[in-house]
């Protein structure tokens, strides 16, 4: 995998050999950028089940201001942090391990990297027919729709498989759907919480601290873990 055009242009990028990750095509990377390149410009983006974080480094090297990545697999983690420590972007950038499920989109001592103006959300398929209401991924998106979260009018990115069948939550309005082959890239832009479309108190969580490891490349030692997330002893 390679960075295609902007300041890191042609520069190669380590991806995770196994299926855990679903890097996407430079073909289909040029194409999709070519509709986001006004959008990029100084844009806090979140990359969403971030991989290897190819996309999210493509719009770091086209314009954006800054990236948080949120990944959870250690392998994916691990090479990501590589990937940023060999461009050196530390500080334009979040590598954090955290669970999408649980997260609130939402670290401390990263100012300036939110609110969110762009969000790519690219989970793996088979979860994207459990994105219904009362589903985690539904709420993940509530979550990622809260005005502290995410600016106003800001753009959400979703990739899924063709013909897919989903329903988001209301405060994300659908703007236009581009088709390759096998896959869909939706597009779709926050549109001002209602009252009754608040988040309830059980979904909100506070925000949290990203450990210092968290706001860099994070080669070396333990992957600092989302403190919203027990793992069992042997993970």
């Amino acid at each position: 995998m390679r960075i295609i055009r902007g300041r890191f242009g042609r520069r190669k990028l380590l991806s995770n050999p196994g299926d855990t990750t679903r890097p996407i095509t430079d073909k289909v990377k040029e194409s999709l950028f070519e509709y986001l390149e006004d959008e990029l410009q100084g844009a806090r983006v979140a990359d969403i089940f971030a991989g290897t974080g190819t996309i999210g480094l493509e719009s770091l090297s086209r314009g954006a201001n800054s990236i948080v990545f949120f990944e959870r697999d250690r392998k994916a983690v691990e090479l990501l942090r590589k990937n940023v420590a060999t461009l050196k972007v530390e500080d334009e950038t979040l590598c954090w391990a955290t669970d999408v499920m649980k997260t609130s989109f939402r670290p401390k001592n990263c100012e300036g990297m939110t609110p969110f103006d762009i969000a790519f959300f690219d989970p793996p398929y088979k979860m994207v027919s459990d994105i219904v209401p009362g589903k985690l991924l539904f709420k993940s998106l509530e979550r990622l729709g809260r005005e502290d979260v995410t600016s106003d009018d800001a753009l959400l990115v979703f990739r899924t498989p063709a013909r897919a069948v989903f329903q988001l939550p209301d405060v994300w309005q659908f703007e236009r759907k581009i088709d390759y082959s096998r896959m869909e890239v939706h597009w779709f832009r926050r549109r001002s919480l209602s009252a009754s479309s608040e988040a309830t108190a059980d979904d909100v969580q506070t925000d949290e601290s990203p450990t210092e490891d968290d706001a860099s490349s994070g080669a070396t030692g333990e992957l600092p873990e989302d403190p919203m997330r027990e793992l069992p002893e042997n993970e």
